[in-house]
């Protein structure tokens, strides 16, 4: 599955330099969406050369710990409206018309709990752009404003209790105790999941996640610039 999905991938990637196309993944948190994402952007750099694909999360317009103590939304980060949805709009439309220069992109960091800027670059020579997020396919805007840019958008699922398997060992990872995990799962995640999925209709296709060859990252290469 994940090869025919790389061939399918390599299909939407425009024959003339200057064009750009922008394929999106969206699926509930912890399908494997940044997964895919980047293994999709890692085997099309293999296929057509360093900086052929670009990779754009979500996740990097995470509103900051700062904001969401002056909204009061910590204990729901995650939901729709503790993004940033407005900024990743503007990137995404950036990305698909500015091609003579080097555009920066933000990523979330799970030690630091905090989004971070400039993580990504898309090269002028990128064609393709790998989005990945959970709200993409919202009809809330200013997401569904994104919809009309995606050349395809794509459903990311696993089993339901593989995904919250997860999530609880995130937040583990993230130094919460087994209490904490489950209470945060149980009060972010989950809810946040289900409003995912009653979207799944609108996507063009529905992949698995979790299939990616493991290990694969381990013969990356650090990306210089």
């Amino acid at each position: 599955m994940p090869e025919s999905l790389v061939e399918h991938a390599l299909s939407l990637v425009p024959s003339r330099e200057g064009r750009r196309t922008v394929l999106a993944l969206t699926g509930p948190p912890a399908a494997g969406k940044s997964t895919l994402a980047r293994y999709l952007v890692h085997r099309i750099e293999e296929e057509l050369g360093r900086g052929a694909a670009g990779y754009l999360p979500m996740d990097g317009f995470h509103l900051s710990n700062a904001q969401l103590d002056r909204l009061g939304r910590r204990d729901r980060k995650g939901a729709p409206d503790t993004f940033d949805a407005h900024g990743y709009v503007a990137l995404l439309h950036r990305l698909t018309v500015e091609t003579g220069h080097p555009v920066y992109v933000p990523d979330y960091d799970r030690r630091l709990h905090e989004p971070v800027a400039a993580r990504h670059v898309v090269l002028p020579h990128t064609r393709l752009v790998v989005t990945e997020g959970n709200y993409l396919a919202s009809d809330e805007e200013p997401w569904s404003s994104a919809r009309e840019i995606y050349t395809e958008l794509w459903y990311v699922e696993v089993p339901d209790a593989d995904r919250e398997h997860r999530l609880v060992r995130r937040q583990l990872r993230g130094g919460a105790d087994a209490d904490q995990a489950r209470a945060w799962v149980e009060r972010s995640d989950r809810p946040n999941g289900e409003l995912v999925k009653a979207v799944r209709e609108r996507c063009t296709r529905v992949v698995p996640g979790g299939r990616v060859p493991r290990g694969w990252w381990r013969t990356v290469r650090p990306r210089q610039g």
